[in-house]
């Protein structure tokens, strides 16, 4: 029996309403990559395929997009993973290219599953990938006044934690999950959050679910969010086990999201900031808002 393909994506989370044109590119980036589950496409390709389109548009905090870390330069972690043979790539502090979800794609199917910038950027220099240009002058102005408030990038950090995820069901029943990001504003070089760490960012597992986490890096890691929310899908839907990994998150005073798809195609979108701007693509059309489900 064939399942119903589902297509979730997100592009932040925190209390910063998000922009008219950043929702507009959610519900595009849904409508475009659907159409490769309802051509019968794999899972895999639908979440690369969304990934990549957030990364390009410059709308979110990831790839073109990303924030600047307090030296001036962008690095950028992803991480990508398949439920079938639970295969999973990711990349960690990548500069000078702009789609770090092609790398995770790409270790995927390599000896070593998670590479550093070293490594990884002489993989996209061999593969061909786009090169990310220079920042441009305004974020530049900004890094400068976050540096000279002293205060600023801290601020903004509790406020507003922007990254880009998705995750996929299949008509043949396999599941993905991926996330892109450009960490947090003026953050210092080197530091790492949940999204590149397998089973704290994302994971998926065809006999659970998928999910993709966004939120306080800090925070989610310390729970291994994505594998807790999976292993809670077992015998409870997505609803039910984003709640439940959600109650214990809250009691710890964290700050995050989560997007979660079950086996038995029931989706949930999940967060305790203010917004969550996410959508859900499904044969019965697009779905997007500025929040969902918010708990506590």
């Amino acid at each position: 029996m064939k399942n119903r393909p589902f297509l979730l994506a997100h592009g932040g989370a925190g209390s910063k309403k998000p922009s008219k044109p950043a929702l507009k590119g959610l519900e595009k980036t849904l409508a475009k990559s659907y159409r490769l589950l309802d051509d019968g496409g794999s899972a895999l390709d639908a979440v690369t395929s969304a990934i990549v389109h957030m990364e390009n548009s410059g709308l979110y905090n990831a790839g073109k997009g990303a924030n600047l870390q307090l030296d001036g330069i962008r690095r950028l972690d992803a991480s990508i993973m398949e439920g079938n043979s639970l295969q999973a790539g990711a990349v960690i502090g990548l500069e000078g290219f702009a789609n770090p979800i092609l790398l995770g794609r790409l270790a995927m199917g390599m000896a070593h599953k998670v590479f550093t910038n070293l490594g990884a950027a002489k993989i996209a220099e061999a593969e061909g990938l786009e090169r990310l240009g220079p920042p441009n002058e305004s974020s530049l102005k900004r890094l400068g006044r976050a540096i000279a408030k002293g205060g600023e990038a801290i601020e903004l950090y509790r406020k507003y934690f922007s990254t880009v995820g998705a995750v996929a069901l299949d008509s043949s029943g396999c599941l993905a999950a991926g996330s892109s990001t450009g960490g947090v504003f003026a953050m210092l070089p080197g530091r790492v959050g949940d999204t590149p760490l397998i089973g704290s960012g994302i994971y998926a597992d065809d006999s659970l679910g998928a999910v993709a986490c966004t939120g306080r890096g800090e925070d989610i890691l310390r729970l291994c969010l994505a594998k807790e929310v999976c292993m809670n899908m077992k015998n409870r839907s997505a609803e039910e086990a984003s709640y439940i990994s959600f109650k214990r998150a809250l009691s710890l005073g964290f700050q995050a999201g989560i997007l979660a798809l079950d086996k038995k195609s029931r989706w949930s979108i999940t967060h305790t900031t203010a917004h969550m701007p996410a959508g859900v693509a499904s044969k019965e059309g697009v779905i997007v808002r500025d929040g969902f489900r918010r708990v506590g």
